[in-house]
């Protein structure tokens, strides 16, 4: 399934909607940046997002115990299952390719050995039994 934007529209009153536009101002961004900005942050942190000035957060950052440098982020046990699965098969893939480059280096070989002679692949595939091609 294709990763298709999607349209979201509600209303703010005028004061609200004036306040976004200075907000979107101050960061040299479109309106529409500002909120894409924070649906992104609301998806990312599971709807645990807040929206508050600057100063209350410098406020709050000094006063809050819990907050601790680096922050700490929880990592969804589907984001390390998908890792694993895919270092998993990039692993499988680096050994397909070292047994492909095996076998290039034998037809290598076998070519150096044989320069007058025609070598044909069908006649090759019944002699190596020991690789296979998937």
């Amino acid at each position: 399934m294709g990763n298709k934007n999607k349209t979201i529209s509600f209303r703010v009153n005028e004061d609200a909607f004036e306040a976004l536009q200075e907000i979107a101002a101050e960061r040299d961004i479109s309106l529409s940046a500002v909120f894409r900005d924070y649906v992104d942050q609301l998806v990312e942190h599971d709807g645990q997002v807040e929206v508050v000035p600057e100063a209350d957060l410098e406020a709050r950052t000094s006063d809050d115990d819990e907050v601790s440098f680096p922050p700490t982020v929880e990592v969804p046990k589907r984001f390390i299952r998908e890792h694993e699965r895919l270092e998993l098969e990039a692993e499988h893939l680096r050994e397909q390719l070292d047994e492909y480059k095996g076998y290039v280096t034998e037809l290598q070989d076998r070519l150096e050995d044989e320069e007058d002679e025609v070598l044909l692949l069908d006649e090759l595939d019944d002699k190596s039994d020991s690789y296979q091609l998937r």
